[in-house]
């Protein structure tokens, strides 16, 4: 499988503050790659740097082999990001918030009707497609965001919390979706503070600690690190992080 992702020391500071600390690491096309921390590791900024919405102090990011500062649209073209809020605009119907975002990307409504159509199933918003966003509630914002980060079929999908205020039913449904993604040949990146989540679906994971990565590889490799080879995520993390669980 071909890298989709690659991020070579990458560095941000703010101020005299270093959120994040020349860290590197690949993803290969068709994974699931889990990004872990505690609150205030840089998870977060890493993400925001990797969609170009954030400058970095140094280092670079490639997608798909484009660079990010220097080939922007490129990049962005194929990269669906879904952000830990579900900023939307909220005076647009379901469908009508697809179709602007499709725009973005240089879409025409009939390239992409389809696409809506099956999203908008998928995610169980159909009925509710005509109505204005503004009507929906947190976990259905959620999951028009979802359908906007997909609308456009990235190569890359950048997900951050995504688990955050959905009911179990909207969760496993996330979940299978991103493991059918993951089949079909979409690489996911994700940041969760759900780690019996990030066990579940990650072929590979890191754990990114104070700004620095301090550990990556499958889970196998991760227990063997840790020492708890018969243990849970949860516990590898606290491990290898020294955080109490009320620091996650």
């Amino acid at each position: 499988m071909s890298t989709m992702l690659e991020i070579t020391d990458l560095s941000k500071s703010f101020g005299s503050y270093t959120a994040v600390n020349s860290i590197s690491l690949s993803v290969k096309e068709g994974e699931i790659f889990s990004f872990l921390g505690v609150n205030g590791a840089g998870k977060t900024t890493t993400l925001r740097m990797i969609c170009g919405i954030l400058k970095p102090s140094g280092g670079s990011v490639k997608i798909g082999g484009f660079d990010v500062a220097s080939q922007p649209r490129d990049a962005k073209r194929i990269t669906g990001y879904i952000p830990d809020r579900p900023y939307v605009y909220t005076g647009l119907t379901g469908r009508e918030y697809l179709y602007f975002v499709a725009e973005l990307y240089g879409l025409e409504a009939s390239e992409v009707d389809s696409s809506i159509d099956a999203l908008l199933s998928e995610y169980m918003l159909r009925d509710r497609q005509d109505e204005l966003i503004d009507s929906y509630s947190h976990g259905m914002r959620q999951r028009i965001a979802t359908c906007a980060a997909l609308v456009m079929r990235p190569k890359l999908l950048v997900v951050d919390e995504p688990m955050v205020g959905l009911d179990p039913h909207g969760a496993k449904l996330l979940k299978d979706s991103f493991k059918r993604y993951a089949a079909e040949g979409t690489t996911i990146f994700l940041s969760t503070h759900s780690l019996n989540v990030a066990e579940e679906l990650s072929d590979r994971l890191a754990i990114i600690h104070q700004g620095s990565i301090i550990n990556s590889g499958t889970m196998a490799e991760l227990r063997s690190e840790s020492g708890l080879l018969d243990k849970s995520l949860e516990e590898v993390f606290l491990q290898l992080t020294l955080e109490s669980p009320h620091e996650y």
